[in-house]
């Protein structure tokens, strides 16, 4: 059983919603209040057949029209209804973890262990998570700071490979104008989004991200929750020959930070929004390792 850092431990061993704790009345009420011309940011992704998906762990998005205006209205009839009334309802068949979305706390394990010390043989079951599971997000009310990192380095955006260090953090929120605060939900742009959609094979070769280094100097702040316009916040793949996802098994197994994945950070980063309130809400699968999201940042 490998040893856990647990660094949100003290909001003790009952806890499930690791540092969404951090997310106050007053950090709320602040983020709100910051909002001046109510300009909406829509930061997420379309979820469509077709969306990028990470094989093999998780598997193509399907949908379909499981009941059609033109079978509803036929039953309908049979009833004795005279106003064909039509419905059209669909059937999908998808991970969590498809377009833009949130990872839940018991989504990764260091070994067999969960966020706060959670045997993973206790909880996870064929039919979800008994603990830590999405429906326990709360609603995420809080300041959104944008770490423009793709801005920094030159390009049009960062390689497959290169490692965002806290260097990159530090300079960016120098140039940004702000500084970590707890509570607040960290966005990173590599610029690698630009591919989403348009180039799915490249989105999947591999990705600039977060390395454990750059994790930690967040998370050692008070971040809530890391998002960034890439598949897995991450870099992938990882420098270090032989380790893979650890800043997956960092923020959620050991420090119970909340990481966002897909998100649509062009927009903010053109008009160089830094700062902005931050809206994010999970829909409530319960016992899910994840949830897809439309959160906004508004200004």
């Amino acid at each position: 059983m490998p040893d856990l850092i647990h660094s949100h431990s003290q909001w003790g061993p009952a806890d499930q919603i690791g540092a969404a704790n951090l997310l106050t009345v007053e950090k709320r009420l602040a983020a709100l209040g910051s909002i001046r011309s109510g300009r909406v940011y829509d930061v997420s992704y379309d979820v469509y057949m077709g969306a990028p998906f990470m094989a093999p762990n998780q598997t193509p998005f399907l949908m379909s029209i499981f009941g059609s205006w033109r079978d509803t209205i036929k039953r309908r009839r049979k009833l004795g209804a005279t106003n064909d009334a039509g419905t059209n309802l669909e059937r999908i068949e998808m991970t969590a973890h498809v377009g833009t979305h949130i990872d839940a706390l018991g989504h990764f394990s260091k070994g067999d262990m969960l966020y706060n010390g959670t045997p993973a043989a206790d909880v996870v079951t064929d039919w979800g998570l008994d603990r830590l599971g999405i429906e326990h997000a709360p609603p995420m009310i809080t300041r959104g700071i944008l770490f423009d990192v793709a801005g920094m380095t030159g390009g049009a955006h960062m390689l497959p490979g290169q490692a965002v260090t806290p260097d990159h953090l530090k300079r960016a929120a120098d140039s940004g104008g702000f500084s970590v605060e707890p509570g607040d939900i960290a966005l990173i742009r590599t610029g690698w989004g630009r591919y989403f959609g348009t180039d799915n094979a490249r989105y999947l070769e591999g990705e600039p991200g977060l390395d454990v280094p750059a994790a930690k100097w967040l998370i050692d702040q008070g971040i809530t929750a890391i998002g960034a316009d890439n598949m897995a916040v991450e870099v992938l793949p990882n420098p270090t020959k032989g380790v893979l996802m650890p800043v997956h098994q960092y923020s959620l197994a050991e420090c119970g930070v909340y990481l966002i994945e897909n998100l649509a950070l062009e927009e903010l980063a053109a008009d160089r929004v830094y700062t902005a309130c931050f809206i994010l809400l999970a829909t409530k699968i319960r016992g899910a390792t994840g949830a897809p999201v439309r959160p906004v940042a508004i200004v």
